[in-house]
This record gives structure tokens, sequence and C-alpha cells, in this order.
């Protein structure tokens, strides 16, 4: 097995089990939560094929779904997050920079380009996440509220978790 899997699924546990135990039972200002567990799929390296991405996505949202009584939302999300994984970061970095190799963070991209794919993520997550929990279309004001301030949060725990992760093989675009 390679080393970046063994690595990829040791954080992805750790990150669940934040979720699980930590981040389900704050509800900042009763609008805001955060997913932190995200965070694998969206710095899995960009030379993952499709198929791996989407198992990837689609395990993380199953393990929280599992713990967290939300049947299949995380799931779906995650899944559909991990499809959108790669035409949103490449919508940021210009054509003649796209490389297969790279890992998406923050000493990687730079803050600029890659504080807009972290939140266009983490953005797209919560609107998918409120939408299919409330499944309803009269709340819309309150979804909306609820994605923006839980994207918000999301985006500043990410970027934290993001600063504190170095590793010395990351090439900077």
């Amino acid at each position: 097995m390679d080393k970046s899997y063994l690595t990829n699924m040791l954080l992805l546990i750790g990150l669940v089990l934040i979720q699980v135990l930590v981040c389900n039972h704050i509800m900042l200002f009763d609008v805001a939560m955060a997913f932190v567990f995200i965070y694998v799929i969206i710095r899995l390296p960009m030379n993952l094929s499709t198929n791996w991405l989407l198992t990837w996505g689609f395990i993380s949202g199953f393990l929280v779904d599992l713990f967290s009584d939300t049947p299949g939302v995380n799931s779906m999300a995650c899944t559909v997050l991990a499809m959108v994984k790669k035409p949103m970061l490449y919508a940021y970095i210009p054509k003649d920079d796209r490389t297969k190799d790279i890992i998406p963070s923050l000493s990687t991209l730079g803050f600029s380009i890659y504080g807009k794919y972290l939140f266009s993520m983490t953005l797209v997550y919560c609107i998918l996440t409120f939408s299919l929990e409330y499944f309803n279309f009269a709340d819309v004001k309150e979804i909306v509220i609820m994605s923006a301030t839980s994207a918000v949060f999301t985006f500043l725990l990410l970027l934290s978790v993001d600063s504190l992760i170095v590793t010395r093989r990351e090439k900077r675009l």
C-alpha cells in the first residue's frame, strides 16, 4: 500500500472522529456548524483517479452518516464534493500552471488560489448538506443563513488546520 494512501486514511479516521465526537455537538450561535472531515476530500492529490476520489468521498460521508444519524446526507454531499473537486480547482488555476501531481494546500497554491478553492468547496458542501437535511424549500432563508455561516466557520477551521500541516515534499506553483 502506498504511503500517501495510508496517511490519508489515518487523516480521514482522525477527522471523522473529531467530527463525530466534537464538531457535531457544537452549533455556533445556533446557525454555524463545522465540517472538518471534508478536509480529506479537499486535500486529496489531483492525480488521484476519479473512481478513487469518489470512493474516498463516499466513504468519508458514510462514516459520518453512520455515527451522526443523518442517513445519506453526508454521503451524497461528499460524493458530489468529490465530483466537483477537479473542476473547482482548475477554475482558479491558470491553464499553464495546471499540473496533475499537485496536492491542494496553502503551501502549494498560495493564499489567493487556495482560499478561493477552499471557500468554494466548503460552500458547495454546506449548501448540499443543509438542502438535503431540510429537504424543504419553504425554509430557504434558514438554509441560506446556515449554509453561509457554516461555510465561513468551516473555511476558517480548515484554513487553520491546513496551516498546521506542513510537508516537505509539496512544491509551490
